[in-house]
C-alpha cells in the first residue's frame, strides 16, 4: 500500500510525494507541518492533518514514522 503526502504552501501550491495512484493521500498545511515538534499522528487525530482513502495504509505510515519524515522533509526549505 502506498500514501502520497501533500504539504499545501497556498492555495495551488503543495510539495508532493507518492505516487498519484496511493491508495491514500495525507495532506496538511505548511504552517501545521512547520510547527515545533509536529507529529503526524496528533496532527490526523486533531483534524489538521487530512486524509483520503485507505486509512489502513496510512496508519502503517504513522506507525512507522515514515509520515513524520516524508512531511518534515517536505516542509523543510528546499
Amino acid at each position: 500500500m502506498s500514501v502520497q503526502y501533500r504539504v499545501v504552501v497556498v492555495k495551488n501550491d503543495e510539495r508532493v510525494d507518492g505516487p498519484d495512484d496511493a491508495d491514500a493521500v495525507a495532506t496538511v498545511p505548511l504552517a501545521e507541518a512547520k510547527a515545533g515538534g509536529f507529529d503526524a499522528t496528533v496532527a490526523y487525530m486533531r483534524g489538521r492533518l487530512k486524509a483520503t482513502g485507505s486509512t489502513g495504509a496510512l496508519f502503517d505510515e504513522l506507525r512507522s514514522g515514515a509520515a513524520d519524515r516524508t512531511i518534515n522533509r517536505l516542509a523543510s526549505p528546499s
